[in-house]
C-alpha cells in the first residue's frame, strides 16, 4: 500500500529532476508504471512562444518512466501543490493525477502526477526526431531557451543512470548541429 500523510510526494521526470524549485525532504529514483516520458507538448510560454512553439515533456500512457520522486513534509504540501499548479498548469495541458510510484527500495508511495493531455490543443503527439529537432532547434520562452531544457534533461537523466533512448538521440542531434566550429572543422 501507498504511504500517506505524514508526508507526500511528486513525482519529477522532466526539469522537475533537475530544477525542482520547492522545497523537498529527500528525492529518490522512482519508477511510474503505465505512462512514459516523451516531448509532446507544445510550449507557448516557458520554452516557446505561440508564435514559435517549443516542445516540453509530458507522460503519455503506456510503457514506464523512471524519474525522481520528492518527498514533501506535510506542512509543505499546500505551498508546493500551489507552486506546482502555477508552473505546469498555466494552459491546463496536463492532468492532475495520483499515482503510485516505486521508489529505488521498492517501496510504493503515492505521488502527485502532471500526465499530459492528448485532447489539449498543445498536445503534440508522437513526433518524429527531425520534428521534435525543428521545434526545440531555435525555440526560447521565458524560461529560457528550448535547447537548454532538453540537454539539462538528458544530461540529469544520464547521470542518474536513467536510459531514455529517444532523449538521448535529440540531445545527440541538438549537439553535433550545435558543436563548436573547431569541433566541426576537425571532425571534417
Amino acid at each position: 500500500m501507498p504511504s500517506q500523510p505524514s508526508s507526500r510526494w511528486v513525482f519529477g521526470y522532466g526539469s522537475l529532476i533537475w530544477r525542482p524549485g520547492f522545497v523537498f525532504e529527500r528525492a529518490e529514483r522512482a519508477l511510474l508504471r503505465g505512462v512514459h516520458r516523451r516531448l509532446c507538448i507544445y510550449s507557448h510560454l516557458h520554452r516557446g512562444t505561440a508564435e514559435r512553439p517549443g516542445l516540453v515533456f509530458g507522460l503519455e500512457r503506456g510503457g514506464a518512466c523512471v524519474g525522481m520522486a520528492f518527498k514533501i513534509a506535510e506542512s509543505d504540501w499546500d505551498e508546493v501543490r500551489d507552486y506546482l499548479r502555477a508552473r505546469e498548469q498555466v494552459t491546463m495541458v496536463y492532468v492532475e493525477t495520483h499515482r503510485p510510484a516505486k521508489l529505488a527500495n521498492g517501496e510504493i508511495v503515492e505521488s502527485l502526477t502532471f500526465v499530459a493531455d492528448p485532447h489539449h490543443p498543445q498536445y503534440a503527439g508522437r513526433l518524429s526526431l527531425e520534428e521534435q529537432f525543428a521545434l526545440v532547434d531555435g525555440a526560447v520562452g521565458e524560461a529560457g531557451s528550448n535547447i537548454e531544457y532538453v540537454i539539462n534533461t538528458a544530461r540529469h537523466l544520464k547521470e542518474m543512470g536513467i536510459a531514455d533512448r529517444q532523449v538521448q538521440a535529440l540531445a545527440a542531434m541538438i549537439a553535433s548541429k550545435h558543436a563548436p566550429a573547431e569541433n566541426q572543422s576537425a571532425a571534417g
